[in-house]
């Protein structure tokens, strides 16, 4: 398995969506053979948003690299949510949370 990668999972305390993002990363890891822990980094204000790159919670890196396909980064760094396209349709984000 590879360790050498450095996994990253970006969230807010106020996303209801951070939590379940971990155990799919968790399961494409193991796909992928990649042992590395998941760092976790919450991003509680915009300075740290900044500082991190956060484009919302939740965010899932690899070496640095957003995965979602195409992701384009939107230089605001306030803490919310995001939504993800997942099987032709969005999700996440204030779509199904409200927010």
């Amino acid at each position: 398995m590879e360790s050498a990668a450095r996994v990253e999972l970006l969230w807010f305390e106020g996303c209801p969506n951070h939590s379940a993002a971990e155990a799919p990363t968790r399961d494409v890891m193991v796909e992928l053979g990649i042992a590395a822990p998941i760092a976790r980094i919450e991003d509680p204000n915009e300075k740290t948003g900044r500082a991190v790159g956060f484009p919302g919670s939740p965010t899932v890196r690899i070496n640095g690299q957003d995965i979602e396909p195409g992701f384009a980064d939107c230089e605001d760094y306030t803490p919310r949510c995001r939504g993800h396209l997942v099987d032709g349709r969005m999700t996440g984000g204030h779509l199904e949370t409200g927010l």
